[in-house]
């Protein structure tokens, strides 16, 4: 053990020694995991849109055979008979309008909801900046998702304009939920009206349930109930919608990962190239430390270091550089008025630097090969 930890300062001062080519692999291992990391972050997010757990216990009523919100025209007195079916806890209506009903980087999104929808009893955000009395005084203000204000550049008492609606910030808000942070908040009266959808009607309704393993029972119950009305519903657990209407969306994500893997086999490359130059460029250097008694196993091991402290630094740099872009840029997917926020994870910058070290290391794997094998006086015979 002893002599492997001083085999990894050796190899640290091997590295130190040649800055320049060091400098470049550990450059070029950063790029490759930084495109890693982003895109696994991505895949992460996706995950967790679309993967439901115990403790989802919201509904989606959406019209039948529609997707984009748009589309999607349901009368607002559908509330007052979902809200006394069994098992649902909340019903609130809601009037979406966005800019782009495609999949998009940049998506704007206005949600109207009624006045007493954010009732300290159901919210399920905080208010960081401005008031809900604010929000309750005037009819044309907005409640704006934190990472959407960040995007913006929007602060309380800033107005913007968007899909032909001009609003207030009334107040900026922190969510758990990735939608509430990226979306603004609105009067749904106003929003009707701005939309010149018309009173009465709404996008859709979100249904609180009193308990998870009622969610298929409720949605059932709703859909049967309004299956002869002239607007039928299709009701379906929040991320099963999500992974239904933002198929696109889902689509190009799922490329991403041919990106990823090209990233994880370039880093592969990228090592291996690095290190097969440094063990033909230490061929004497080699047989002298074996000479000193060095066995082949420690000149291995010495250019195993090497790789994978490559990978460590580099891992290290791109994986960090990543997540700290997404931090502060705060990019968001939208498809169908649905958002997928690219919030970065630890776990997945952990993951990444761990694969980097992994690919250092198997990447040196040859290279190591080929230094520890190397006959001796050949070695000491070459210029």
């Amino acid at each position: 053990m002893k002599i492997a930890i001083r085999l990894a300062g050796l190899a640290l001062k091997q590295l130190a020694r040649h800055r320049t080519r060091s400098l470049l692999t550990m450059a070029g291992v950063a790029t490759g995991m930084f495109l890693f990391t982003t895109i696994e972050t991505t895949q992460h997010r996706l995950r967790a849109a679309t993967i439901e757990t115990a403790s989802d216990t919201t509904l989606i009523v959406y019209r039948q055979n529609r997707f984009c919100p748009a589309t999607s025209r349901l009368p607002e007195h559908y509330a007052p008979a979902i809200r006394r079916m069994p098992g649902v806890r909340e019903v609130i209506p809601v009037q979406i309008v966005v800019n782009n009903c495609g999949a998009s980087l940049d998506v704007i999104t206005f949600r109207g909801v009624p006045a007493d929808a954010f009732a300290s009893e159901s919210r399920d955000f905080e208010i960081i900046a401005g008031s809900l009395e604010q929000w309750q005084s005037r009819d044309d203000a907005a409640l704006v998702g934190e990472q959407f204000a960040t995007r913006r550049r929007l602060e309380p008492g800033d107005t913007f304009e968007a899909v032909g609606i001009r609003v207030h910030v009334a107040g900026i808000v922190r969510s758990p939920g990735a939608q509430e942070n990226n979306v603004a908040h609105v009067a749904l009266p106003f929003l009707q009206q701005a939309a010149r959808t018309g009173l009465g009607t709404v996008t859709q309704f979100n249904v609180k349930v009193d308990s998870q393993e009622h969610l298929d029972e409720v949605a059932a119950a709703i859909d049967e109930f309004f299956a002869t009305d002239a607007e039928p519903t299709d009701t379906r657990p929040e991320k099963a919608f999500f992974a239904q209407s933002a198929q696109d969306l889902i689509e190009i994500i799922g490329f991403t990962r041919w990106l990823g893997l090209g990233a994880v086999i370039a880093v592969v490359g990228l090592v291996a190239n690095a290190l097969l130059l440094v063990a033909r460029s230490r061929v004497r250097e080699n047989a002298i430390l074996q000479t000193l008694g060095f066995p082949q196993l420690a000149i291995g091991l010495l250019v195993l270091w090497e790789g994978s402290l490559l990978g460590l630094a580099g891992g290290v740099a791109g994986s960090v550089g990543a997540a700290a872009f997404l931090f502060w840029y705060h990019p968001s997917m939208g498809n169908e008025g649905l958002i997928l926020s690219l919030d970065p994870s630890l776990s997945v910058v952990i993951w990444s630097i761990v694969l980097a070290v992994v690919l250092g290391a198997v990447a040196s794997l040859w290279p190591a090969w080929i230094a520890a094998r190397h006959p001796i006086v050949s070695s000491l015979r070459s210029s």
